[in-house]
């Protein structure tokens, strides 16, 4: 299969290495990974600040580099989550009947990494190794919006090696969302100072998810806090074959 990895802006910003590890996981199971370079952002942050006429053209941008696509995969649950709620009324509300109608045509072929391995593929056994005590927080989009369930821990628990713990409060908010933790810093904090604790509870040596934004807020907490547990996306465990994070 040929995929279109679309890496988010976010990713690519702050986290390269996850489209990095997607390719990885990817190529190891066979298929073909490319990458188009007028690709930007799928304009999220645009939309739920409020800029919607600002955000149409980024929308426009995405669906005009990915119309043609076999399968488009996407290493953020958030970013997938703003493609499939809101890229239709964006398209509604420029009055372009073509625009409409190649978002309708390309919409189901959009799927989140985790997603796309086992819903798409039928896969969950990648071939990774990474020998470490691992838990995982659900993302707010994962979970309410795309319904990905037990998808990334079935990926996990299939990874050789790998000690599963489960994590108390996994369905609660980290309290990133955005700006959300910007604007409302004081119960941002709160909500992630609950995450935290839950997740050092474990003993975990990594926690995971499918949201790099989540896991920078998480990540933060625990440096603060001196932590020796460390974050990675769910892509950087599935493409490890020595182990380790390097």
């Amino acid at each position: 299969m040929r995929v279109s990895l679309f890496v988010t802006c976010y990713n690519d910003t702050l986290f390269p290495e996850t489209g990095i590890d997607v390719v990885r996981v990817l190529e190891r199971l066979g298929h073909e990974v490319e990458f188009r370079h007028q690709q930007s952002c799928c304009g999220q942050m645009h939309w739920n600040t409020g800029y919607l006429r600002e955000a149409i053209p980024i929308i426009r941008n995405f669906v005009e580099t990915f119309y043609d696509a076999e399968v488009v995969c996407i290493p953020s649950s958030s970013c997938v989550v703003m493609i499939r709620d809101h890229f239709l009324k964006a398209a509604e509300e420029s009055g372009d009947a073509r625009f409409v109608s190649d978002v309708h045509d390309l919409l189901p072929r959009v799927y989140e990494f985790s997603e796309f391995l086992v819903r798409k593929l039928v896969v969950e056994d990648v071939g990774a190794y990474f020998a470490h005590r691992v838990t995982y927080h659900a993302s707010c989009h994962s979970l309410r919006s795309l319904k990905l369930g037990d998808i990334p821990i079935r990926l996990l628990k299939r990874v050789r090696g790998l000690e599963f713990v489960d994590l108390d409060g996994i369905d609660q908010c980290c309290g990133f969302g955005g700006t959300f933790a910007i604007k409302n810093a004081d119960v941002s904090s709160a909500m992630l100072a609950d995450k935290v604790r839950n997740i050092m509870n474990t003993r975990a040596e990594v926690c995971t998810a499918v949201d790099t934004s989540c896991l920078m807020h998480i990540q933060g907490s625990l440096h603060r806090q001196r932590s020796y547990i460390r974050t990675a996306h769910l892509a950087r465990i599935l493409a490890s074959e020595r182990g380790d994070l390097k």
